[in-house]
């Protein structure tokens, strides 16, 4: 049962790879054509390279760390702010800001639960 999951993990993995780098080709393909990058596109390509990145590490750890994911939606949530721009109303840049901030505080608690800043680390017995 554990192969097949593992087996299953590997072909979703090699999936989603796929696929990014055909996303990756087809958003290059639309700025060439429409002559113009904007912040929007940059932060897709981002969100793509972050995608590929936590691909490479799950198929060398076989894990993936909850830092990239949150990553990713950080940088998600500020390319839907500034695709949304002006239209958006007011208290929904609220929530969205709130989000960012809520997610960040993760990212840095888990990066601070991982230091020795905190002495959180067991000290070894000798």
């Amino acid at each position: 049962m554990e192969k097949i999951a593992k087996n299953l993990q590997l072909i979703l993995m090699s999936i989603i790879l796929i696929s990014t780098v055909i996303a990756v080709g087809i958003e290059i393909k639309n700025m060439i054509l429409s002559q113009s990058v904007t912040l929007a596109d940059l932060l897709l390509m981002f969100l793509y390279l972050e995608v590929l990145a936590m691909v490479r590490v799950f198929w060398n750890q076989q894990s993936i760390s909850i830092t990239l994911p949150l990553l990713i939606a950080i940088t998600a949530l500020a390319r839907f702010i500034i695709l949304q721009g002006k239209e958006m109303d007011p208290t929904a840049l609220v929530y969205e800001a709130v989000a960012i901030v809520l997610i960040a505080a993760a990212i840095v608690i888990l990066r601070l639960r991982h230091s020795d800043k905190l002495g959180l680390k067991k000290k070894k017995n000798k």
